[in-house]
């Protein structure tokens, strides 16, 4: 009897120890496949490239660059886009034929290209030097940073956006807002949200590190302005 007893508890003993390795072994086997599904963030999602965002929003550095990216560039305004990494190329805009090149938005299923047409000179060619513009106005930055009070005395919403800093942002008709701290070089764009050309006068205030930059209502598309570039001496650039 006392022989039996001893093969029932062995038995149960190693019973328990199968059992308990299972349960400790089951809650890898979720989270191994939790991590393996874990996507990757598209740090060029498809959304740039659409309207309105397009002609609204630059694309972080090494992103194929949209049309607002490809014009500021050109007029001086921004680095010349960057060639994307082999992650974001494999990612792909929009993440779509994620290793086969990318996808452009509306482009038909089967025709691919590497990377959209930007326009800017290839890395290997030195970039033509064009002749500098006359700064519109100069303003004495306080410890390289400086304020901006953006003044709407247009009846139309105005958008704009502080290049690296902020996301497109309205500015009402016949209002103001002040965007304090911005470290030179620093790029603003603006435009009409109903479509119309805007003329830019920036003028330096009397307070040191500041200045302001007034909205009117434009006759015709050569006096329009789409940004202002404040460089790290105070000059003030408008294209």
């Amino acid at each position: 009897m006392n022989m039996q007893f001893q093969k029932f508890r062995k038995s149960a003993e190693l019973f328990g120890a199968i059992c308990g390795g299972l349960l400790i072994s089951l809650p890898a086997i979720p989270q191994a496949i939790a991590q393996e599904s874990t996507p990757k963030v598209n740090p060029c999602p498809r959304i740039f490239y659409e309207e309105p965002h397009n002609t609204r929003v630059v694309v972080p550095q090494g992103c194929p660059p949209n049309a607002l990216t490809q014009r500021l560039a050109a007029q001086g305004l921004l680095p010349v886009p960057a060639t994307p990494s082999q992650d974001q190329t494999r990612l792909g805009v929009g993440g779509e034929t994620p290793e086969s090149g990318v996808m452009l938005p509306g482009q038909a299923p089967g025709v691919q290209t590497q990377q959209p047409s930007t326009g800017a000179v290839p890395n290997d060619q030195p970039a033509a030097q064009q002749p500098r513009q006359a700064p519109s106005a100069t303003i004495a930055l306080a410890n390289g940073t400086v304020n901006i009070r953006l003044v709407n005395d247009t009846a139309a919403n105005v958008t704009f956006q502080v290049i690296g800093d902020t996301a497109p942002r309205s500015l009402q008709g016949k209002s103001d807002v002040i965007l304090q701290g911005l470290s030179a070089p620093v790029t603003v764009t603006f435009e009409r949200e109903d479509g119309g050309q805007l003329i830019v006068t920036p003028q330096a205030s009397s307070e040191p590190g500041s200045l302001e930059v007034t909205f009117n209502e434009a006759t015709n598309a050569a006096q329009g302005r789409s940004a202002m570039r404040i460089e790290a001496n105070g000059s003030v650039y408008l294209n």
